[in-house]
């Protein structure tokens, strides 16, 4: 966790609170050291920009790792569906791949 990055992006939230890219950088940053904090910042980007693929696999292993386990499944297969939605093929290939190790861990 870098202080300064994460005093410059709260900045950066602040000026643009509708930029889903801010968030997510905010949530990456505190996911390590702080992971209700991250956890809050992906519940968001969930809500509210749904359609940002990037949250998808990293709030799921967060769940997966720290929270509810069936909430991080009910997140991958989310994922999943937006990414063959949208035509993301790599995000697709990247979110399948992480499920199927999730289903293994159980």
């Amino acid at each position: 966790m870098n202080p300064e990055r994460i005093a410059q992006l709260e900045k950066f939230k602040k000026e643009s609170p509708d930029d889903p890219f801010i968030l997510y950088a905010l949530a990456t940053e505190y996911k390590e050291e702080q992971p209700e904090k991250a956890k809050l910042l992906f519940d968001e980007l969930l809500n509210r920009f749904e359609k940002y693929i990037g949250t998808y696999y990293h709030a799921a292993a967060l769940y997966a790792e720290h929270f509810e386990r069936d909430k991080a499944d009910e997140i991958y297969q989310k994922g999943i569906k937006m990414a063959q939605q949208l035509n993301e093929h790599h995000a697709l290939k990247e979110l399948k791949n992480a499920y199927t190790n999730f289903q293994f861990e159980e």
